[in-house]
């Protein structure tokens, strides 16, 4: 698997809406920065995970414009629009924001290290 086909792999996962799925593809020192929030634990992040899609049903999340500004035979590094779409309280809601994943290779496997998400 090359880091382009681990981003597609993290999205799809994401989208799976269990957790377990998003795990596999992980770093085990990864952090996540959202607007308001930091993760630096698997426990956190997973409760984050799960508290969005909890609060979005049926979400769809998506990638667009990918720019992959840094990359090299270890580490990827990639920009992009992200987009959600759902139901929050039965009403359809959706929006965007700008995303930055960092991923490493280890072991031949790419696996994500550090996303940061802004609105």
């Amino acid at each position: 698997m090359d880091y382009e086909t681990a981003l597609s792999q993290y999205i799809k996962a994401t989208n799976t809406h269990n957790f377990d799925n998003v795990e596999k593809l992980l770093h085990t020192n990864v952090v996540y920065w959202f607007t308001n929030k930091s993760c630096t634990t698997m426990e956190e992040i997973r409760a984050f995970f799960e508290n969005a899609w909890d609060t979005i049903k049926e979400e769809v999340y998506s990638a667009k414009n990918v720019q992959w500004i840094a990359v090299d035979e270890h580490t990827a590094t990639c920009l992009y629009t992200f987009h959600y779409e759902g139901y929050m309280n039965g009403e359809y809601i959706s929006g965007s924001g700008r995303a930055t994943n960092v991923f490493v290779k280890e072991k031949e496997e790419w696996k994500l290290i550090h996303e940061h998400l802004s609105r």
